[in-house]
């Protein structure tokens, strides 16, 4: 099984920016659709944004143009570049590839607060 690793949250001021990292260990990697979601106590978890493998990427309406997802197939990694960040923001956030077929890892936890 596969068991995505996320690193990079923390605590932000809204405004402020944050960089996700999330390593997936499968060399199988670069074939796969990887996607950034997120989660608050008390909701389902939500798709944020993907990246397919020839770098197209999509986003859900609430953070185009502030959250950018990129990807690097040689060391099987994934990241989210959360820049303009708002209180909405806060949540767990977790890295899967878009079929949702790895092992879901920890998560890392985003606050964003003043």
């Amino acid at each position: 099984q596969v068991r995505p690793v996320e690193s990079g949250g923390g605590l932000a001021q809204p405004g402020g920016s944050l960089r996700l990292s999330c390593a997936v260990p499968t060399d199988s990697f670069r074939f796969y659709t990887t996607a950034w979601y997120r989660q608050t106590p008390g909701t389902e978890r939500e798709w944020v944004a993907l990246v397919d493998i020839a770098n197209s990427e999509k986003y859900i309406d609430s953070v185009k143009g502030r959250f950018f997802i990129s990807r690097d197939n040689a060391n099987r990694m994934s990241f989210l570049q959360m820049n303009d960040l708002k209180p909405e923001d806060t949540a767990v956030y977790y890295c899967n590839n878009f079929a949702e077929s790895w092992e879901w890892g920890q998560g890392t936890q985003v606050a964003v607060s003043a």
